[in-house]
């Protein structure tokens, strides 16, 4: 329950209100291994913490890399931070995503906007041949060209994965953008996808999930092989808090990694 002190070894700006740091640990000391999909507890002193995917390198085993948005009180306090400030850290904690199941399976990675960020240890993992996936495929949505994340390591990624990117709107501003436009269920629903031996992950805002969710299960994906990301109303991390109950589940403890089989029936109440 008490933080650790981190100190920041990078800063980038990835666009306008969200940025990405590397977090260092203690001299002499190395990080706690973490899980794709876990989060960190990240202590803004004088303000308050806030939970942060972790958005690394399992393979960076000297740091944690998040990244996040400005949108809070703590978020703000923190984007105010600079590289060799120094920040608390609680965790890793939460359940990831099911990596050990993905031997010889068609990976379908499907996120929107920030969502990418919980999704990308999964995207560095597969790209370094761990764990045995038959193909990998990553359909990417924002909404507009200058919010894509991580757009500049998209030509690495192409080597080994097929990626359709898409974004809501591209206006005057976006003049040079020549690809997709329109909401990411469009190139989902139009791509062959074998309803047998293949495995989704996906992260995003929730009505985003929802449409993604009932085109996967039209063309005949099995719930069970269905995995969504919930992060939100998370406090304490440890489920003692109650903030982040959802159903009969602890988003904190429980998930934030969910398989949509077991969490249909709450999933699909707008009001929950």
């Amino acid at each position: 329950m008490i933080p650790t002190l981190f100190r920041i070894d990078e800063r980038n700006d990835e666009f306008e209100g969200t940025f990405t740091l590397r977090l260092c640990a203690p001299t002499g000391n190395r990080p706690a291994a973490f899980s794709p999909g876990q989060f960190n507890m990240l202590y803004a002193f004088g303000t308050g913490e806030v939970p942060i995917s972790m958005s690394g390198s399992l393979d960076d085993d000297d740091a944690y890399v998040h990244t996040i948005r400005c949108q809070g009180l703590a978020t703000r306090t923190i984007e105010r931070l600079n590289k060799g400030d120094v920040i608390g850290v609680r965790g890793p904690f939460g359940r990831g995503w099911p990596l050990d199941t993905i031997a010889g399976k068609e990976v379908l990675i499907i996120a929107g906007g920030l969502g990418l960020a919980p999704l990308r240890p999964v995207i560095y993992q597969l790209l370094n041949g761990h764990h045995g996936a038959r193909r990998v495929r990553l359909f990417y949505g924002a909404r507009r060209p200058r919010e894509l994340l991580y757009y500049r390591e998209f030509e690495r990624w192409a080597d080994a994965i097929d990626i359709t990117v898409t974004v809501d709107h591209a206006d005057h501003v976006d003049r040079a953008w020549k690809g997709r436009v329109g909401v990411i269920t469009e190139p989902l629903e139009a791509a062959r996808i074998s309803s047998a031996g293949t495995i989704a992950f996906l992260c995003g805002p929730e009505v985003m999930m929802r449409f993604c969710i009932h085109t996967l299960l039209k063309k005949g994906l099995p719930e069970s092989a269905i995995y969504l990301s919930m992060e939100r109303n998370m406090k304490c991390a440890t489920g003692l808090c109650g903030h982040c109950q959802w159903g009969p589940n602890f988003v904190c403890k429980d998930g934030p990694v969910f398989c949509y089989g077991s969490v249909r029936s709450w999933f699909n109440l707008r009001a929950l």
